[in-house]
């Protein structure tokens, strides 16, 4: 993985980030993360990057609870998230062997494209409508996020996960942009690949759009849903990124 672009664009959508959240009320609540405060949004992105850039050191620890997070006063908030976030790509481009993941051992970058996705979806909670993405950034957010659905140890960090396994029901994400993902309901899990296939439900709409609905931030209907809408609520009503 070439961490010159995913390590900009981290540096972009935290900045972004910080921008969107400046002026707010720290206690003010996240519509679309309605248990958090601004301050804990805030405080969860700078401490999952300090934590990841930590793990990438080799020094793992328990993964934070967000509520411990200490972002300071919000005049500080830019240079406090930013120093989180070139931290981790410091400590990236350093590292010469495997790090721990949640899936074993794997390479640093790992840790860089997981940040970059959580960072860009919470960007999107802090900026509400005026919330931008590139489209090649967006079709990562959600090809990583079925990727994570779909790896059985998943599973066991969430054991909610179980109420997606089915009998083969079919759902087709269509981005406008690019090619779409077709998903698969099956006994052990969720399966997918990279197709444009018939589906029992299909959501299409564009690649920032279609990222929205499906870490749900925005309701279906802001995108067009045929067939089973049944399957489509059912799918999100348990998942979330």
């Amino acid at each position: 993985m070439d961490t010159t672009h995913p390590a900009d664009a981290l540096l972009r959508h935290t900045a972004a980030l910080a921008k969107a959240a400046a002026g707010g009320d720290p206690e003010a609540r996240v519509p679309t993360c309605p248990d958090w405060p601004l301050r804990v949004l805030v405080g969860h992105v700078g401490q999952a990057h300090r934590w990841a850039a930590s793990t990438v050191r080799g020094e793992p620890s328990p993964v934070p609870d967000p509520l411990d997070a200490d972002p300071g006063e919000p005049a500080g908030w830019p240079e406090w998230l930013h120093a989180g976030a070139a931290g981790l790509i410091s400590a990236v481009s350093a590292s010469d062997s495997p790090v721990w993941t949640f899936f074993g051992d794997g390479p640093a970058t790992f840790w860089l494209r997981r940040m970059l996705n959580d960072t860009i979806v919470h960007h999107a909670d802090a900026a509400g409508d005026a919330f931008e993405v590139e489209p090649g950034l967006a079709e990562d957010v959600i090809t990583e996020w079925l990727e994570l659905l779909a790896d059985p140890v998943t599973q066991t960090l969430r054991p909610d996960l179980a109420a997606l396994r089915g009998t083969g029901q079919t759902l087709q994400l269509s981005p406008a942009e690019t090619e779409g993902w077709h998903l698969t309901r099956t006994r052990e899990g969720i399966t997918w690949s990279r197709r444009t296939a018939l589906a029992d439900a299909t959501l299409a709409g564009p690649l920032r759009d279609l990222l929205l609905v499906v870490t749900r931030r925005r309701p279906a209907a802001d995108i067009t849903t045929t067939g089973d809408r049944s399957l489509v609520d059912h799918w999100l009503a348990h998942t979330r990124a």
